[in-house]
């Protein structure tokens, strides 16, 4: 398909999806390099910091992300995708060259704050652009290669830290300054993007369905219990995320690039994961798929904790990632179901709202616990807490 058009309800290989997976996958290559790398800033030869400034490195990134995302999402229905998810690569980009010249740990924040920010920008430009380019029964498989395209970035972020500073040497201010040009590359795509799509498809609601005057606001009680639900999920993961590196370094006796790999390799099945749970939501429904692939992911983390051998702990964890992400094509088409066209940007602004205020609680309290009882009580309580998430999911929304 040409790159100066933009074919509204089309193929799953058009132009316009090529580019919001690609740039998904530049926004979020920087998204877990700063946790990555938390084994070595901590370190005396960095910024010797304690396990509660490590929370406070990672809440403050996500604190930024809350203060703007409703905002940006209502500039993004405002000014249309393509200059916001232009923005957020400049954005991007100044974050980048910014953490390559970061020499104290205020710096490396204001740093990762800016490629936080970035996502902020991107999230609800590029959902927006996606939802509308597809029709309801496409959906789900178009979120699962675009979200594809996100868990490649979130994957191969960790992994590029072990092995540009294993095989190449470089130090871990260098890995932020090799992704510049990448994210020049990802303006250039965006750049070819000559039209957009600026409503739905006209099939993509049944007359029915336009009737009913609840669609012409978001602010339903399903929406409510489904942003709850985000939350108390985002709460569960982003407690264990920041410190997954330090867990395997110190209780488990990894090293500290052979746990960035698995950092790494637990996103990086969801490149095979997420289209294939897009796939899936669309033949035996979002709400359904979600709850069944949820399910199995907790199961997973479950098991790994429960058995003390780091192989098991290291195969489950990765079997809980791919999982994981198997319900992330399902959970953003629940959302899309859930927001009029019109306020499709605001709808996902809100949508990754719950994610980002976890942010900002989640590490701090799990910085807590674990100086309390111990990094494992992390994985503990985090599994308390996605079952709460999964129990609101299953009684509370209605898609």
């Amino acid at each position: 398909m040409r790159a100066d058009s933009v074919q509204k309800g089309g193929s799953l290989l058009s132009y316009g999806l090529l580019v919001m997976t690609v740039t998904h996958t530049l926004t979020h290559v920087f998204q877990n390099i700063h946790t990555a790398l938390f084994p070595i800033l901590r370190g005396p030869q960095e910024f010797n910091l304690t396990l509660q400034q490590l929370g406070f490195i990672a809440a403050i990134p996500y604190l930024c992300q809350v203060i703007l995302a409703v905002p940006l999402g209502i500039l993004s229905d405002k000014f249309g995708s393509k200059k916001m998810v232009l923005v957020s690569m400049a954005v991007a980009a100044v974050g980048s060259l910014i953490a390559s010249q970061a020499m104290n740990p205020v710096m490396l924040t204001i740093a990762v704050s800016l490629v936080y920010i970035n996502t902020a920008i991107y999230h609800p430009a590029s959902y927006s652009f996606t939802t509308r380019l597809f029709r309801p029964r496409d959906r789900s498989k178009a979120l699962g290669i675009h979200g594809g395209g996100g868990t490649l970035g979130m994957a191969i972020g960790p992994i590029s830290v072990s092995v540009l500073m294993t095989f190449f040497a470089f130090g871990w201010r260098l890995v932020y300054l090799f992704w510049f040009i990448p994210i020049l590359l990802g303006v250039f795509l965006v750049l070819r993007v000559r039209s957009e799509p600026k409503e739905d498809s006209k099939d993509d609601v049944s007359a029915a369905e336009t009737y009913q005057p609840e669609k012409s606001s978001m602010f339903t009680m399903s929406f409510v219990l489904f942003l709850v639900f985000l939350g108390v999920r985002m709460l569960g993961g982003g407690m264990i995320s920041p410190f997954l590196t330090v867990f395997l370094v110190d209780e488990k006796g990894l090293d500290t690039s052979i746990a960035s790999l698995v950092l790494g390799g637990s996103t990086i099945v969801g490149l095979v994961a997420a289209p294939i749970g897009g796939v899936l939501a669309s033949r035996f429904g979002e709400k359904r798929w979600l709850i069944v692939s949820l399910a199995l992911a907790y199961l997973s983390l479950g098991l790994g904790v429960a058995v003390p051998n780091v192989y098991f702990f290291v195969t489950l964890y990765i079997a809980h990632g791919f999982c994981n992400t198997l319900g992330m094509a399902a959970n953003s088409a629940i959302m899309a179901s859930l927001s009029p066209s019109r306020q499709r940007g605001l709808g996902y602004a809100l949508f990754f709202l719950p994610g980002e205020i976890m942010g900002v609680i989640a590490p701090i309290l799990a910085a807590l616990v674990a100086a309390a009882f111990g990094l494992t009580s992390i994985f503990l309580i985090s599994l308390i807490i996605y079952m709460t998430g999964l129990a609101v999911l299953r009684f509370g929304v209605k898609v």
